[in-house]
């Protein structure tokens, strides 16, 4: 290669470290006007620290006809730069796909900001997150809580490999486990704090036995987010919050329902959790009935109950008349 090749490889390369250091700079001060980590300030510190790039190093954009995959190593300076601006937009970014549908992605960064907030972090926490994805959620955790406190669980290999290889490059190496989520990981246990990046149908009967008494368990479902206090072994209770958030299902688990309720045109958001809620145990026309009724309700009127025998959904209150068992 010539000496005039290297020059602008590397002048590229000064390039492209400018736009990450703008880029970063500008998705933290978005995720910051969004109001995501007013709770926990602390997270800000963290979100600049870890560069979301080195965990993408190829997303899919929709393209009029199908999906355009852009990459870190393209031949085009243009097409790098693309790349390096959208991974720090604050968008989710589709990272694999399978037959055209999407199996793992990088989610919403001020929506992982809103939910790592939400799980009310203390220095010394021992943290599980279901669903390893590109491992840039499990590098948050581990620059604010430490590398030896954090542990993320994938059933992919393909999946456990690759984040393993980013958190590496990013100087990060929590324990990365190949196995099902829903069973958690109990030889590292007992855990203080779960967190899911990957939606549920229900909640493990696993995962309260693997914490500690007043464990706080934070995953998405039925379109919204259910925080969880751990009781005991067998108990766990808590209401959901008011954020919406559509992650890919857990692998292993039975398919996300969403797109089999029949909807309405103009259907209500709102109307839509519920009824994926209550999907299978309610039927779409009482729950609609029900929700007119009980004034519209918003998620945070919505809870889950946790024991040895299942999950069950409620309206209100543990004790309502409303109440849905989980799968």
């Amino acid at each position: 290669m010539s000496a005039h090749a290297l020059d602008a490889d590397h002048e590229d390369d000064r390039h492209l470290d400018a736009v990450a250091v703008s880029a970063r700079a500008e998705l933290v001060r978005a995720i910051g006007l969004s109001g995501a980590w007013d709770t926990d300030p602390g997270w800000r510190a963290v979100f600049s620290a870890v560069p979301r790039h080195l965990f993408v190093p190829y997303y899919y954009v929709a393209v009029a006809d199908g999906n355009e995959r852009l990459w870190r190593d393209s031949p085009d300076p243009r097409t790098r730069e693309r790349w390096l601006r959208g991974a720090y937009a604050d968008v989710p970014l589709a990272t694999r796909l399978r037959d055209g549908e999407l199996v793992s992605s990088s989610s919403q960064p001020s929506l992982m900001a809103r939910m790592l907030a939400e799980l009310r972090v203390s220095d010394g926490d021992r943290v599980l997150e279901i669903g390893a994805g590109t491992g840039y959620n499990a590098a948050l955790l581990a620059e604010r809580l430490g590398d030896e406190q954090v542990t993320t669980v994938d059933l992919e290999p393909e999946i456990t490999d690759s984040a393993r290889t980013h958190l590496a490059d990013a100087g990060h190496r929590p324990t990365v486990v190949t196995g099902d989520g829903s069973r958690g990981v109990p030889e590292r246990g007992p855990y203080d704090r779960i967190i899911a990046t990957c939606a549920l149908t229900s909640i493990p009967r696993a995962w309260p036995a693997q914490c500690t008494p007043g464990a706080r368990i934070l995953a998405p479902l039925a379109t919204g987010l259910i925080a969880l206090t751990v009781h005991d072994a067998t108990h766990a209770e808590g209401t959901f919050l008011h954020t919406a958030a559509y992650f890919v299902p857990l692998r292993g688990t039975e398919p996300a329902v969403q797109g089999e309720i029949p909807h309405r045109p103009g259907d209500h958001e709102l109307l839509r959790f519920l009824l994926t809620l209550t999907h299978g145990t309610l039927a779409p026309r009482d729950a609609r009935e029900l929700w007119e009724r009980e004034g519209r309700p918003a998620r945070e009127r919505y809870g889950i109950t946790v024991t040895s025998e299942g999950a069950r959904a409620w309206l209100d209150a543990p004790e309502s008349p409303h109440t849905w068992q989980l799968p």
